[in-house]
This record gives structure tokens, C-alpha cells and sequence, in this order.
């Protein structure tokens, strides 16, 4: 008898459990800003940190908030940096 209030308690605990994570993955949901995976998209992928940055990644961050300027990528291409000034141009904003 005491096995059967054992598991029952546990699966009433975990029930419990699972639903408060599962308001809560709603609750405090943060959208991802989809233009630093188009921008990361775009650079060249080599993490040189030649932009001062220590990755694309970073660097991808700081041109969509505005930090940075694209001129600071040194490996990429002139039609890849107006490309990117284009595309950030078109979509000031998530």
C-alpha cells in the first residue's frame, strides 16, 4: 500500500511539476530577433576577430543593435557589406 501512495504522490508531484514549467516556457517566452541569424548568415564565418569581436556571432549582434559597422569586417567583400547595410536597411527592426 505504502509503494501505490508512493508512486501516486510522484506522479501528482511531476504532473504538478510539468505544468508550471509548462506556463511558465509560455509565460517568459523571449522572441529571437531573426535578423542576427540572416547577418550571421551573411559574413564570411571565419571568427577572425578582426572586427574586434571574438566571432561572427558577436559581430552579427552588434551590427543589427547598431554598435558596430559592417566596414569593420575586414575578410568580407565589398558587395557582401553593402549587401548586409541593404538588408539592415529593409528591416530596421525585429
Amino acid at each position: 500500500m505504502e509503494i501505490i501512495k508512493s508512486l501516486l504522490m510522484m506522479f501528482v508531484i511531476g504532473g504538478l511539476l510539468g505544468a508550471a514549467l509548462g506556463f511558465a516556457s509560455k509565460a517568459f517566452y523571449v522572441k529571437e530577433d531573426t535578423r542576427v541569424k540572416e547577418v550571421l548568415a551573411m559574413l564570411p564565418g571565419y571568427n577572425c576577430g578582426g572586427c574586434g569581436n571574438p566571432g561572427c556571432s558577436g559581430m552579427a549582434e552588434k551590427l543589427v543593435s547598431g554598435e558596430a559597422d559592417v566596414s569593420l569586417c575586414k575578410p568580407s567583400k565589398a558587395d557582401v557589406k553593402e549587401a548586409i547595410k541593404k538588408y539592415l536597411a529593409e528591416h530596421p527592426e525585429a
